[in-house]
């Protein structure tokens, strides 16, 4: 099995949420990412987790309310 790092885009397309929305919940240190020099990677199985335990909910309510 290949656990690949997920670029911006890639893990945006398997959330289906827009790109500025990943960019929203990484300034907010609200999903769980990786800094590679410039670039942001995530790892699917941690995305998974997050999405499992309510996080991501939270992540978007908070957005939401926020405008």
């Amino acid at each position: 099995m290949e656990d690949k790092w997920l670029s911006i885009e890639e893990i945006s397309e398997y959330l289906g949420v827009k790109k500025d929305t990943m960019y929203k919940w990484l300034q907010k240190k609200d999903i769980p990412s990786h800094k590679i020099g410039k670039l942001w990677k995530f790892k699917k199985d941690e995305i998974d987790q997050w999405v499992r335990t309510g996080e991501a909910e939270e992540a978007g309510k908070r957005d939401k309310e926020q405008g």
